[in-house]
């Protein structure tokens, strides 16, 4: 029995910055999926995830990736990097967590980092975005906030006790599969997201509703 449905934030409820990291590799003329190869490069102390625990401040990020990717060979302007991160609500998207709240716990599960989105910039997921679908969910957890970070199971078994539900009863949508295998090694019923449509026929399919129309 379903009880819960959880939400990344981006790629699921918002386009995915992964299109806009593409576009400044070709336009930097660097490898394509370079910015993925260094983000999934020791993937606990790098960088990315010291700054979603909010280990290290905006500068320090700064820094410090643009000397991983020296150490693969590559100039990269770690600014254009976090840049790549504004992207787009998916209307839909949110208009069916709204639905959904309606019948079950929903919340949004999300690595983020806490001094790029509360800038006003466009180097970010916004609070603007966040607050979107806020004020609909039972709970936003926050990587920035908490200290740990997706894929660490410890991520989800927080969200579980906050709504307190089990694991068993959750059905968790995310658009890296590395999120997902703890999710679903933990019980969870997953879904990767790989289009707003699939997204939408896949956690129908779940929860026997047509959440497509």
């Amino acid at each position: 029995m379903i009880s819960a449905v959880l939400f990344d934030f981006g790629g699921v409820i918002t386009t995915s910055p992964f299109d806009a990291f593409t576009a400044y590799e070709q336009e930097a003329g660097l490898p394509d999926g370079l910015i993925r190869r260094i983000n999934s490069t020791n993937p606990d102390t790098n960088a990315w995830a010291q700054f979603e625990r909010s280990q290290i401040s905006r500068e320090g990020f700064l820094e410090l990736f643009a000397s991983e990717a020296a150490a693969l060979g590559y100039k990269v302007d770690s600014e254009r990097v976090l840049q790549c991160l504004s992207t787009q609500i998916r209307p839909k998207m949110v208009q069916v967590v709204e639905r959904l709240s309606k019948a079950y716990k929903t919340a949004i599960l999300t690595n983020n980092l806490i001094e790029v989105s509360e800038e006003e910039t466009n180097s970010g997921p916004s609070r603007e975005h966040l607050g979107s679908v806020s004020s609909v969910v039972d709970l936003i957890i926050e990587s920035s906030k908490i200290g740990v970070r997706k894929p660490d199971k410890a991520f989800y078994q927080i969200a579980c006790e906050q709504l307190d539900v089990s694991p068993g009863e959750c059905v968790f949508l995310d658009d890296l599969g590395i999120n997902l295998k703890p999710a679903r090694a933990i019980g969870m019923i997953t879904i990767k997201v790989v289009s707003e449509s699939q997204a939408l026929h896949d956690l129908g399919a779940v929860l026997h509703e047509d959440l497509t129309s």
